[in-house]
């Protein structure tokens, strides 16, 4: 049988990872063309991955949470069809033998032996990606004939007999070999790498149990355990544990597999840095792990002396944002400015409409959205873009339509879907068109398209139940619109004091594409719109 190999594509807008959230299949499963088999978390969305070929799940490459690049294996898929008889001997010497390649694939599933039934493309590290690698648009598979052929590779000599051992020169060139030290550790799989990085462990240390020594997931899971053996055995500090990175020399008999010592008696001559009698300065305590001085046993934070309660990867959604952020404070001169404005009578309009006719009330963020969108079209500067060219001259690039940004919060952290050409949209068509693409944001089904190339942002923390903020830019755009909450406020009308819906509206602007007169004057039509919205919807 063939296994075709379908590597992670590109999934849109040029990403270059993505993290498995959930598998829809498990290894055994028959699948078909175009089904979905994975769900994915890119930088910006979570979408399910189809594969372009059928056949039985053979290997899943990762485990939910793993990130992989694009390129990189996702799924193995079989065809199912054994090969023919005479190719499957196992005492044939065209057999093919299993390769590093192989081995390399194999090694993803945490361990398991290396097979010998795989494709050309699999298993030869000469063959280059083609039409069988997987890494096809979505629902276009490759052709079996491109993955059915199989690469042989003749011995050098002829063959001995079935179950016979080497003998003679050949029988002496093992031994040597077999004997030999190894100069470098015997490891395949980049996960195997990142799974020792992760923890310490020094993998140059290791005897690896698979085979012709190579370093599987079980001998650094092996090298996990008995340093956690050793830690619970010994409060004080003891010789390096088996395998993990230390400055100073690694434990002997790791690479020759000889037994480890037990670690020494607490106060012993190890103990103290040196034989009996050998002075040593005293050296300071480390920082206790147990419950008693406020850790949680497992891991302390060398800084606060506290226990870390848990680790958080930067990744995925949350590292787009913090670098989306970064980005926007590192590059952008920001100003802001803000203004308390009476939404008294936007409330009673609202109520009038909804009143008259309940299925087409625009609701109030729309109405909002309508003001900015006129406040965008009289005061263009906030509706741009700076573009820095390779020579490092900037030019301000100004658009003719809007395309609104919305932040929408949800379980996988900030999103900013867009509304194009939200400027050609009434305050009736604004109030659907924003209740879909939240509620796509917030599901986290947004495409890459919906979720970018929006030019201005509208940001109402005040569903937060907070009065004001200074929100940051959404780089590239040069300037977004804060809305607090409407409160109860006393507030001056005509000479007197009065109880008013008062809110506060914030702007933060790029000072390099206009100074405080533009967005002065846009975040004042505005509040004007909120203040008097009959005359406004009149007029725009």
């Amino acid at each position: 049988m063939s296994i075709n190999v379908f590597n992670l594509p590109d999934l849109g807008e040029g990403l270059t990872e993505a993290d498995i959230l959930r598998w829809l299949v498990a290894e055994g499963d028959t699948v078909t063309m175009d089904q979905p088999i994975v769900e994915v978390e890119t930088a910006k969305s979570a979408v399910e991955v189809p594969t372009p070929f059928e056949g039985v799940v053979h290997t899943l490459h990762g485990a939910e949470g793993d990130t992989l690049l694009v390129g990189q294996p996702l799924i193995s898929v079989s065809d199912g069809i054994e090969a023919p008889e005479s190719a499957a001997g196992s005492g044939s010497d065209d057999a093919p033998e299993p390769t590093h390649g192989a081995g390399y694939r194999e090694e993803e599933l945490a361990g398991t032996r290396p097979s010998a039934e795989l494709s050309v493309d699999e298993a030869d590290p000469e063959a280059g990606e083609d039409e069988s690698s997987g890494n096809v648009l979505i629902g276009y598979g490759t052709s079996a004939a491109g993955s059915s052929r199989r690469r042989r590779r003749k011995r050098g000599g002829p063959a001995a007999p079935d179950g016979a051992a080497p003998t003679g020169a050949a029988a002496h060139t093992h031994d040597a070999l077999t004997a030999a030290p190894r100069m470098a550790p015997t490891v395949v799989s980049p996960l195997v790498r990142k799974l020792a990085r992760e923890h310490g462990v020094d993998i140059t240390a290791l005897a690896g149990t698979g085979p012709g020594g190579l370093i599987m997931r079980r001998d650094v899971l092996a090298a996990l355990e008995q340093v956690e053996d050793q830690r619970s055995r010994a409060d004080a500090a003891g010789p390096a544990p088996t395998g993990l990175a230390t400055a100073g020399p690694a434990t002997p008999g790791l690479t020759t597999g000889a037994p480890v010592p037990p670690p020494p008696a607490p106060g012993g001559p190890a103990a103290q840095g040196g034989p009996a009698g050998a002075p040593k300065p005293p050296a300071a305590p480390a920082p206790s792990s147990s419950p008693e001085h406020g850790g949680t046993g497992q891991d302390v934070d060398p800084r606060t002396g506290l226990g870390v309660a848990a680790r958080e990867p930067v990744k995925g959604v949350r590292k787009t944002i913090a670098d989306a952020m970064t980005r926007s404070r590192g590059e952008i001169p920001e100003a802001t400015v803000w203004v308390d404005v009476d939404a008294t009578e936007l409330l009673r309009l609202r109520a009038e409409l909804k009143a008259a006719d309940p299925q087409t009330t625009p609701s109030l963020l729309a109405l909002i959205a309508r003001f900015t969108l006129a406040g965008l079209q009289r005061f263009p500067q906030l509706n741009a873009r700076i573009d820095t060219a390779p020579d490092g001259s900037r030019t301000i690039t100004r658009f003719q339509g809007i395309n609104l940004g919305l932040a929408v919060e949800s379980e996988r952290g900030l999103m900013v879907p867009n509304l194009r050409n939200a400027d050609r949209l009434s305050a009736v068509e604004l109030t659907g068109a924003m209740r879909e693409i939240i509620d796509v944001a917030r599901s986290g089904k947004a495409s890459p398209a919906q979720l970018s190339g929006s030019t201005f942002t509208l940001n109402n923390y005040g569903v937060f139940g907070t009065d004001g903020a200074t929100p940051i830019i959404n780089h590239p755009e040069v300037a977004i619109l804060g809305i607090g909450r409407i409160i109860d406020k006393p507030w001056v009308v005509n000479g007197e004091l009065a109880v008013r819906k008062v809110a506060t509206l914030s702007i933060a602007f790029d000072h390099r594409v206009c100074d405080g007169g533009a967005a002065g004057g846009f975040i004042r039509f505005v509040a004007d719109c909120i203040e008097n919205p009959s005359g406004a919807l009149a007029r725009i």
